[in-house]
């Protein structure tokens, strides 16, 4: 496995996996850049998740 990146919630800032705990990180990523989209990422997947459900319970 290559070179993973994570973010981290404690500095708001993409970390190489040397960095701070697990348990104040998200990831791990794949590259710098997806790790630093870690917050947008997650957003994305959550607000895509709440319209499914809408549709799924209205259905």
């Amino acid at each position: 496995m290559g070179d993973q990146w994570w973010f981290c919630l404690k500095h708001m800032a993409a970390e190489p996996d040397k960095g701070c705990p697990n348990k104040d990180r998200m990831g791990p990523y794949e590259t710098r850049e997806a790790a630093a989209d870690a917050l947008k990422t997650a957003s994305d997947r959550n607000r895509k998740w709440a319209e499914q459900d809408k549709e799924w319970n209205n259905g």
